[in-house]
């Protein structure tokens, strides 16, 4: 009795993955229809109110220590965080999951004892947003990674080299990882392409106010670097699949394919890939691949267009729809139909007593380089280049990858630098884009460079992997040790806003 039909509208997470509006408008659908009033129903919120009342990143704090021989070898890692639930529980235990895997890093970890927890505020929820939990759990390791290098006299990223995680390598979960890891080509290509080992190139000075001139002798410049795991698909034993159906119309020759998908196009070009992978698998041109998107009368459960799962999981399945509509088409059917779903290796959630789990069935890796310079006088940040190099397994569409690279980045950079939601007894005291800074065109890096690394994911869609949210990642850490390299003082909250940066470099006596 209800059809819900989804057009490709940019946006994802958030609102449109917690339940927020969508019980209440049920319930006034069900409401008006008991009283005989059968009329559609919207929900309209300014933008004041969506920043009062959907969901947020969860916030987060975390305590821990690591320690390593003299060699550089990690041998213990102690860790503890916390989750802000807010009001509410929708997302946080998933949240929770992610942030505890991350804690310790894409990492050879011989002994760890991490220990996660959520709370409950009077405060707005917490919720999905891109990262997924491994943001606030990559600030920690990677943090405490670099601040390593620096008590051993390491490079950050020859310390990395000896405790990356390989193939037939026990994650913390005391479960070996997915074949196909990739982190420690993602680190030597990022630092390659980065010229690392090499000073911060220079530039022209920060000018914190644009129609002033910089100061004399208040910049300071500094390289930073990081590293991420991050899954790919539902976790911890959550049931995962994905439905597909092609329909293939000719008589001799396929002269038209039809598919037909539930996947939701949020902006990633989802739906562009999907015709792509068809196209592809039936040898024909991507012009004859029709589609049906997102209509529950015509398509199948994809799941949701999260955990940078879609191209992983839906290319999947259309890749066995494709299969059977070729079966179909050479029995001699017409048109020739072919159904599938496809379901990924089972995952399983954490044994609470000693921690064994197989959480993920895929993952992906990144890493980053950053270079910055900040004026020590007013505490301004200018991110001077980017280089953020991503396992994407297979490239099958370039330019959106590099669209989700860039814009995973942005997003990065508006988290680690200027987004600082306040609150006061549950309240929201910033609900304006007045207050609540996001990044413009001039705040962003000027120079961001995407590397490719192609190890193709055995069970991937022609050895593709998820990638949409892994550029977010590292990028907090990688600023945070950049600035160290830059002033000599670690900072372990953010965003570093201009005032918090000041501070901190005052209380140091760095500015």
């Amino acid at each position: 009795r209800i059809r819900v039909i989804y057009p490709a509208i940019g946006g994802a997470f958030g609102g449109r993955e917690d339940m927020s509006f969508q019980i209440v408008l049920c319930a006034m659908s069900l409401k008006l229809q008991a009283m005989g009033i059968n009329r559609p129903i919207r929900s309209t919120w300014s933008r004041e109110e969506s920043i009062i009342g959907h969901h947020k990143r969860h916030r987060g704090r975390a305590w821990a220590k690591w320690g390593a021989d003299e060699s550089g070898r990690i041998v213990v890692v102690e860790s503890e965080g916390w989750l802000d639930a807010g009001s509410y529980n929708y997302t946080t235990n998933k949240v929770l999951g992610n942030m505890h895997l991350t804690l310790a890093g894409p990492y050879r970890i011989p002994n760890a004892r991490i220990d996660s927890h959520a709370v409950y505020t009077t405060t707005v929820p917490g919720g999905a947003f891109r990262g997924f939990g491994g943001p606030q759990g990559t600030f920690v390791s990677e943090s405490q990674m670099n601040k390593l290098a620096e008590k051993l006299g390491m490079d950050p990223v020859a310390l990395r080299e000896i405790n990356l995680l390989d193939d037939g390598d026990e994650s913390i979960t005391q479960a070996p990882l997915p074949l196909g890891v990739s982190v420690r080509q993602v680190v030597a290509e990022t630092a390659d392409a980065a010229n690392w080992g090499e000073p911060h190139p220079g530039g022209a000075d920060v000018r914190p106010f644009r129609s002033l001139p910089a100061r004399p002798g208040a910049t300071r410049r500094g390289r930073g670097f990081a590293c991420a795991i991050k899954n790919v698909g539902f976790s911890f034993g959550f049931p995962e699949r994905s439905d597909a159906r092609i329909e293939l119309h000719g008589d001799d020759t396929i002269d038209k394919a039809i598919l037909f998908h539930g996947a939701a196009d949020v902006g990633q070009g989802a739906h562009t890939v999907l015709r792509q992978l068809a196209a592809e698998a039936l040898g024909i041109d991507v012009s004859q691949v029709d589609a049906v998107y997102s209509d529950t009368a015509t398509t199948g459960d994809s799941g949701s267009a999260s955990a940078s799962r879609l191209t992983w999981m839906a290319g999947n399945s259309v890749l066995q729809a494709a299969a059977e509509a070729e079966k179909a088409w050479n029995q001699g059917d017409r048109p020739a139909i072919g159904d599938a779903r496809f379901v990924p290796p089972s995952t399983e959630p954490f044994d609470p007593d000693g921690g064994r789990s197989e959480p993920n069935f895929a993952y992906g890796y990144v890493a980053q380089a950053i270079d910055l310079s900040v004026d020590v006088e007013t505490g301004y940040i200018r991110i001077d280049r980017v280089f953020s190099g991503v396992d994407v397994g297979n490239s099958l569409n370039p330019i959106l990858i590099e669209g989700q690279s860039e814009g995973a980045i942005v997003q990065a950079h508006g988290y680690t630098l200027s987004e600082n939601l306040q609150s006061k007894h549950g309240r929201i005291l910033n609900p304006r884009l007045s207050q609540y800074l996001i990044p413009g065109i001039g705040d962003v890096p000027a120079e961001v460079y995407t590397i490719r690394v192609e190890v193709p994911d055995p069970l991937g869609p022609y050895g593709a992997r998820g990638m949409a949210e892994m550029p977010l990642i590292p990028y907090a850490p990688a600023v945070i040790a950049a600035l160290h390299d830059a002033t000599g003082v670690w900072f372990t909250e953010f965003p570093l806003t201009p005032d918090r940066v000041r501070a901190g470099l005052a209380a140091y006596n760095q500015t």
